[in-house]
């Protein structure tokens, strides 16, 4: 990492309140190397400045820390991690958390894997699958505390697909970009069919970047009905209580 592109990393930190050490800079460097050097022989990230690196994978993914909804030890689940954003920077900066990063892609698991290995990352447990399965599954069904999510899916899509993994009181922390009302209501009412309740929508802009972004807060209130999540690919193709085109 160039020394602006260290600067850059620790103003965005700084701005959420958060200081970054010595060793959490060279951890941050080094997956900075890992992920570069792995995209250009597959297709990890279309991101390939470091600007852009440092700026919307790693400073984005710890806006997630913001308003406190991951304070406290607990088990989180980053659902359709993709490269490992943002469990591997909240891995770094969040020692305490047990992340358990999920894809459906296994060579992005694998990534995500190798990256925490080499950086030592020991609260970093990436798992294979579907939402649709995994979310069924004895000892992942209403197993986590919290579940993040990052540029995923329309809100809808994420309550039924991370709510089923949370127990009762725990947090789904969903980033989002823009949110349109019709998002928003429908994701409501979404959340409220599988067993959750908003508790916060938080518009803001991304450090220095200053891209829109929005951060969505669903508490797990009841138990999920047993016939959520749906069968596999039903979520994404018919979202509850949602008709966008």
């Amino acid at each position: 990492m160039t020394p602006e592109g260290e600067l850059l990393l620790r103003q965005g930190a700084a701005d959420l309140g958060l200081h970054l050490d010595a060793a959490q800079i060279g951890l941050f460097a080094r997956l900075l190397v890992l992920l570069t050097e792995t995209s250009t022989q597959m297709n990890l990230t279309a991101l390939r400045d470091e600007r852009d690196i440092v700026l919307k994978h790693f400073v984005d993914s710890l806006t997630c820390l913001r308003g406190g909804w991951l304070s406290g030890e607990g088990r989180v689940l980053d659902l359709g991690t993709g490269a490992g954003f943002p469990a591997l920077p909240l891995a770094i900066v969040r020692p305490d958390l047990r992340l358990t990063p999920m894809d459906a892609t296994r060579k992005k698991v694998e990534f995500v894997d190798r990256a925490a290995q080499a950086l030592a990352l020991e609260n970093v447990t990436p798992r294979v699958g579907r939402a649709e399965h995994l979310g069924r599954e004895p000892g992942q069904r209403e197993a986590y505390d919290r579940v993040v999510t990052r540029a995923v899916a329309a809100l809808p899509i994420l309550a039924e697909l991370a709510l089923p993994f949370l127990r009762v009181g725990g947090l789904l922390v969903a980033q989002k970009g823009s949110l349109t009302p019709e998002e928003l209501e429908a994701g409501t009412r979404a959340a409220a069919e599988v067993g959750g309740e908003l508790r916060r929508v938080e518009p803001f802009q991304l450090p220095l970047a200053r891209d829109a972004r929005t951060l969505v807060v669903i508490e797990k209130v009841a138990v999920t009905p047993d016939r959520y999540p749906r069968r596999e690919g039903v979520p994404n193709r018919k979202p509850l209580f949602w008709r966008a085109t």
